[in-house]
């Protein structure tokens, strides 16, 4: 990859941190009674990360058939992610942005074991960056939920 095909992926990588960094933020700075807002930013948010989620898992799907792959995990794991994901809206704020935050650390255990084998070992250390803040403020974020 290109030095600067390489360098916008990673600023890109960063800037998709300001939804969940923004969002956490939020939710702990704006009062619960005002329920529209409040109720808008934990939606927002959980809504972000389960994109994120399935975004990853797409990743792990375009992966294996780049590679041709005759491992199933990364197909397998890329619709149980999107699952988790979807089914991480759905739940009460506190426990689906929990939810959420332990799919993305799980989508970053999967990917260490998979990026190796499929070519892409080389954006592991980018994704433990955005998988500790993305995680993080899921359930710092949760907590305030």
């Amino acid at each position: 990859m290109q030095a600067h095909t390489r360098q916008l992926a990673y600023r890109l990588g960063y800037a998709g941190l300001v939804p969940f960094v923004l969002g956490c933020l939020l939710i702990w700075l704006i009062d619960p009674r005002d329920e529209d807002p409040y109720r808008f930013v934990r939606f927002a948010t959980a809504a972000y990360a389960a994109l994120i989620v399935s975004f990853l898992g797409g990743i792990a799907w375009g992966l294996a058939f780049v590679h041709d792959s005759a491992d199933r995990r990364p197909l397998v794991w890329g619709v149980s992610a999107s699952l988790l994901a979807w089914l991480g809206v759905l739940m009460p704020p506190h426990a689906g942005l929990a939810l959420l935050g332990g799919v993305l650390i799980a989508c970053y255990v999967m990917d260490r074991r998979i990026y190796p084998q499929l070519g892409a070992a080389a954006w592991l250390t980018l994704r433990f960056r955005l998988t500790a803040v993305a995680s993080l403020s899921c359930f710092l974020a949760a907590a305030g939920s």
